[in-house]
């Protein structure tokens, strides 16, 4: 009996070394036709990217009708710097991922950032609300260096994809009110902050700042809704 606990537990570990072994071993995709083809729009690639030799040209942001449609590539920040929230405001969009984990070996995630300031340079900070296929959330920022509000986790509010290659929608917003922010996913509060802990040290320099869009790598997703809204 103990011999067969062993082999058991022995399967296990190697069977969850080999996910994370195919995790940090997923390189950045090349997406043709790359590059971002909305107005007004920037963007700016993680450090992990820029080390495999991955450029912003890799990575896929393009308008379609009224809709955003992003493919990447390497993971991304993309934002227009005219779009700016200060005070009490609610910043929102719906992701639609036509096809889960079409471009990847495990989930990714695609959300909305708030707080940005100094957006293109090694100095940005802001923080992100993000969501996985699988039914995961993700908070985290960067300040520069990167800080997590919240571990990738489950939670019921999150949409899970039927199967592989099949679409998931999700809605996210931020809602910053009264020196508290709190991310909802399709209408559920899924964590919420005082300023205290957003602001500071190695954290956001306000929750009042540019907003715009996170894609990790290798995901591709619809946007529509996007905006923001007083109040």
């Amino acid at each position: 009996m103990r011999l067969g606990l062993a082999a058991t537990s022995a399967t296990t570990v190697a069977i969850v070394a080999s996910v994370f072994l195919s995790a940090q071993m997923d390189p950045d995709r090349v997406i043709p036709g790359g590059g971002i083809a909305v107005q007004g729009w920037m963007g700016k690639i993680d450090a992990s990217s820029v080390r495999q030799g991955r450029t912003l040209n890799d990575a896929k942001f393009a308008q379609e009708g009224n809709a955003l449609h992003v493919t990447t590539g390497p993971a991304a920040t993309y934002c227009n710097p005219a779009n700016t929230a200060s005070g009490d405001s609610t910043v929102k969009a719906t992701f639609l991922e036509p096809k889960f984990m079409a471009l990847n070996s495990h989930p990714h995630s695609y959300g909305i950032f708030i707080g940005g300031n100094g957006l293109g340079t090694d100095q940005m900070s802001l923080v992100y609300c993000v969501a996985y296929g699988d039914g995961n959330v993700l908070i985290r920022g960067f300040a520069p260096g990167v800080f997590t509000l919240l571990n990738t986790s489950p939670h019921s509010a999150v949409h899970k994809a039927p199967s592989v290659g099949q679409p998931v929608t999700q809605e996210i917003a931020w809602r910053v009110k009264g020196g508290r922010a709190e991310c909802s996913i399709n209408g559920t509060v899924v964590a919420g902050y005082d300023k205290a802990q957003l602001v500071g040290a190695g954290k956001l320099r306000s929750t009042d700042g540019v907003y715009g869009i996170r894609f990790t790598h290798n995901v591709e997703a619809v946007i529509t809704g996007f905006g923001m809204t007083k109040g």
